[in-house]
């Protein structure tokens, strides 16, 4: 269960990047524009963070009937 929520989070700081990316794209190059790319940036990153420290899922070795 926890696997799955760390999942949903990392998910939500990458739909929150793509957001601020879009936003991005629609400003004219500047200083707004920059830190709306660097506050993708740094989400995107979290959510690589949040992924790798999330603990490895066990195979399920249970028999299937």
């Amino acid at each position: 269960m926890a696997r799955m929520q760390i999942a949903t989070e990392a998910s939500t700081w990458l739909v929150q990047a793509k957001d601020f990316l879009n936003e991005a794209r629609r400003l004219k190059p500047g200083p707004e524009r920059n830190e709306l790319r660097q506050t993708a940036k740094v989400l995107r990153e979290i959510a690589k963070l949040e992924t790798a420290s999330a603990p490895a899922k066990k195979p399920d070795r249970r028999r299937r009937s």
